[in-house]
């Protein structure tokens, strides 16, 4: 039997053209359907991606493209943690060779 690829956030709002929040939002309130992987992970069937984006094209108003700053945004909202902990990685690596 042949596992069923589903989809990312990231994935998702890439093929939507919406931010990663945008995605989430429009999951949490039902716009599109989601699925919770581990009751965590939100992932999202393509063929129903697909069909959202061919039939409601009206109905899922969005006021811009993905542009660069909503990119640079998504990518300290998703990765703050690792760039916080990159930082004092190197603080006390200068501390300890100093």
């Amino acid at each position: 039997m042949a596992e069923e690829k589903l989809l990312t956030i990231r994935e998702v709002s890439l093929m939507l053209g919406f931010t990663e929040k945008q995605v989430m939002d429009l999951a949490e309130n039902g716009s599109i359907p989601a699925y919770k992987v581990g009751g965590v992970y939100l992932r999202f069937k393509p063929e129903q991606i697909e069909e959202v984006r061919k039939k409601n094209k009206q109905h899922i108003q969005h006021s811009q493209k993905y542009f660069l700053k909503d990119r640079i945004l998504d990518f300290f909202y998703f990765n703050d943690f690792y760039i916080f902990s990159i930082i004092i990685i190197l603080i006390m690596l200068f501390i300890i060779f100093k």
